[in-house]
């Protein structure tokens, strides 16, 4: 984790045991170990809070910018009610006809109940 060889590890024990003594060395040792555990478990805290505040940033400006243009199409709307709407393309197909009969394309409008035809004038009683 650190580079600490069990060498090193090995020599930083003999120095506790000869500073500390055989009688207080296990309290010592154990006392050492809650106060690790303690540290890496505010370090893990402090991490998971500071992961969660990036998250939740995250989704505010998020719904920040979806709300903007939200509004930025609303504006447009209002502020241009007399563009018409987008016509579809009229498509041209090709209609398959019985065997013995010439084959011709014919014009369909790409959505259905409207025709491309000239209106016809009124017929005179």
């Amino acid at each position: 984790m650190f580079g600490i060889s069990f060498s090193e590890l090995l020599l930083v024990g003999l120095v506790a045991l000869l500073v500390l003594g055989p009688e207080r060395l296990p309290g010592a040792a154990r006392t050492a170990g809650l106060w690790i555990g303690r540290l890496k478990r505010s370090f893990n805290s402090i991490k998971m809070e500071v992961e969660r505040e990036i998250g939740a940033d995250d989704i505010r400006r998020q719904l920040h910018n979806e709300h903007i243009l939200q509004m930025e199409e609303e504006a447009k709307r209002i502020l241009n009610p007399l563009t018409p709407p987008a016509q579809p393309p009229v498509t041209t197909a090709t209609v398959q006809p019985p065997a013995g009969v010439a084959a011709r394309p014919v014009e369909t409008p790409a959505t259905p109940g409207t025709t491309t035809e000239p209106p016809q004038p009124p017929r005179a009683p």
